[in-house]
């Protein structure tokens, strides 16, 4: 879904060639760069870390443990359990996401979790002993491992490989539909464009688990306090700058600042209403649903147009009209309105900035169905979760 930044505004004294060019010039830009800084990623560096703070909290153990030491000759203070990691994948070397991994010990109470969205698992407090895994998932064949643990060792087992069971190749694992719904939005915040411009609110599953409050909450602040999408309101900022617009702002730093607070004020605004605040009230999901080549050309273009006027009811998942998203829109409008500088306020301002906001949508929708799916990095494979 677009960042809607501020249409252009001009002085009343501005002849008309100086008023229509650098608002349009202005206007396309910004809807473009806005596109790519997606209003709504780094799990996998999560993951990294906690398996290194893991792998250096025992590492003095494990030294102990691999020189001969005893536990009786041990400094006071040394870890007695172990940490056992790793990642499921599928036959293809794919990340399996929303896998199921049994940790059974003899003595033990067996203990369960699901894989995360870069296929990770990580056991904490784990006694020395022999121990065995066992993972499973709807649609593929059910692997095995069994290993010993050491005192205070940090065991990473090896990638563990889920074989699929005959034809089946999309994966619906079981949980709380909140816990896929976050088992989603957590892929959707690794997605970017070109690895770098995030691309947070595009599903591109089959049959997407509906979000809750929660998580368009989530994906919300994600998306406004990314580095990359406040470089590009400074960016914006700085073409408002140049072409002086809103006049009422002044030039030097002080203008800069004002545009620049004025610029992301419309991005938060503009995303919390519209794909959080509205979308939570009024049950209505904020993301674009891609629908791909395996769709005629022409239902693809109608579902991109019409990416501005309807969302898909969280409860029912019929397809209805975006009342989030037009509310939204001319909601965020008139906040936008009330922090603009007086002399550069008009109605017909507010007015063109609200259409404008709904007229992105439907460009965005093409953008996404057409062209950015093979620029954004992290796409989930056939084998993440895509369903309830």
């Amino acid at each position: 879904m677009a960042i809607a930044v501020r249409a252009a505004r001009q002085k009343p004294t501005f002849n008309l060639v100086r008023q229509s060019i650098p608002r349009i010039g202005v206007r396309c830009g910004m809807a473009f760069l806005g596109l790519v800084f997606m209003a709504c990623g780094a799990s996998l560096l999560a993951a990294q870390s906690q398996q290194v703070s893991a792998i250096q909290e025992v590492s003095s153990a494990q030294n102990d443990a691999q020189s001969g030491a005893s536990p009786a000759t041990q400094q006071p203070g040394a870890p007695t359990s172990g940490v056992i990691s790793g990642t499921v994948t599928d036959k293809a070397g794919d990340l399996a996401i929303g896998a199921k991994v049994a940790l059974t010990m003899d003595g033990q109470a067996p203990r369960e979790m699901i894989s995360g969205n870069n296929g990770e698992y990580s056991f904490t407090d784990v006694p020395a002993g022999r121990f065995h895994l066992k993972v499973t998932a709807p649609g593929f064949d059910a692997q095995q491992y069994s290993g010993e643990i050491k005192t205070g060792q940090a065991l990473l087992v090896p990638p563990i490989m889920l074989p699929v069971t005959g034809a089946v190749t999309d994966v619906k694992v079981g949980g709380t539909p909140e816990e896929i719904a976050q088992v989603e939005v957590k892929q959707e915040l690794q997605q970017r464009v070109l690895g770098i411009f995030p691309n947070f609110y595009v599903a591109y599953s089959e049959d997407p688990a509906p979000l809750f409050a929660k998580q368009k909450f989530n994906l919300a602040w994600k998306s406004v306090q990314d580095p990359v999408t406040i470089l590009g309101v400074a960016f914006l900022a700085g073409i408002y700058q140049a072409a002086d617009i809103p006049g009422g702002y002044g030039q030097g730093a002080e203008g800069y600042g004002r545009r620049f607070g004025g610029a992301y004020g419309d991005v938060v605004f503009g995303t919390f209403i519209g794909s959080a605040i509205l979308p939570s009230v009024l049950h209505q999901d904020p993301r674009y649903f891609y629908l791909g080549p395996d769709h005629s050309n022409k239902e693809r273009w109608k579902h991109a147009l019409a990416n501005a006027v309807v969302a898909r009811n969280d409860r029912t998942k019929k397809w209805e009209p975006n009342y989030s998203g037009l509310l939204g829109s001319f909601a965020a409008g008139a906040i936008s309105y009330a922090y603009t500088p007086a002399s550069d306020r008009s109605t017909g301002m507010y007015l063109e900035d609200s259409l404008v906001r709904v007229g992105e949508s439907g460009v965005a929708g093409i953008l996404q169905e057409f062209v950015l799916r093979k620029f954004t990095s992290h796409v989930p494979k056939q084998s993440a979760v895509s369903g309830p």
